[in-house]
């Protein structure tokens, strides 16, 4: 029987590499807002000759999760593996400076959506799936303020979740990669030397690597 993955915010940095990590192993259902950056994943996930189904949707699309999750179900009866790398990056600033509407829209991304999608995902996982989600240690420093409370508000859904299911299933896992040269941390780090990060594919592997007693 075929393994299936479902990564949302597969299209670019993270997401994306563990997609192609994992493509040998699983189908992969890829989640993004940018379908050309889909199509250019599963064009490397097929050389590889792995397979992938597209889905290019915005996870604050309530009705949207929905319809994906239900086609999980009637296509494959469940789910394998969900890694949760979408995020909201809302713009630096001053707390105190925090425009409502980059407000609203990290609330809607970083901990609507992510409560949403744990409602839909967690029958499909059933007692043997596991889901993957991603802390980030800048959550408290200075004019991280939108980004850094409501990153800390979905690591708190996945720890509540991860403490709840932790004798009867799903597993979660909370991992916190090394920083990657990825376009959301160039937003937040202008003119850092990104010589200096480690890459979005040697963290896809260490964590698949980590996760590969659990996944076997």
């Amino acid at each position: 029987m075929t393994k299936t993955a479902l990564i949302t915010g597969a299209s670019r940095g993270l997401g994306a590499a563990l997609a192609e990590a994992l493509c040998d192993s699983h189908h992969i259902i890829a989640v993004a807002k940018t379908t050309g950056a889909l199509e250019e994943l599963d064009d490397r996930i097929q050389a590889r000759g792995g397979s992938a189904t597209l889905a290019p949707m915005d996870i604050t699309n309530d009705a949207a999760m929905a319809t994906l999750c239900r086609g999980i179900f009637d296509r494959w009866g469940s789910l394998d593996l969900w890694l949760h790398t979408a995020v909201h990056a809302a713009p630096l600033t001053p707390t105190d400076h925090i425009d409502a509407k980059d407000m609203a829209k990290s609330v809607a991304a970083n901990i609507t959506a992510t409560s949403t999608l744990i409602t839909y995902v967690s029958p499909l996982l059933g007692q043997a799936g596991q889901a993957v989600f991603f802390d980030d240690p800048v959550i408290a420093t200075k004019f991280f303020g939108s980004y850094g409370a409501t990153k800390a508000a979905q690591i708190a859904l996945a720890r509540s979740w991860q403490a709840e299911t932790a004798q009867i299933g799903p597993k979660v896992h909370i991992v916190t990669p090394a920083p990657m040269p990825t376009a959301t941390r160039a937003r937040f780090h202008p003119g850092e030397d990104r010589a200096a990060l480690h890459s979005p594919q040697s963290q896809a592997d260490k964590i698949i690597a980590s996760l590969s007693a659990s996944l076997a």
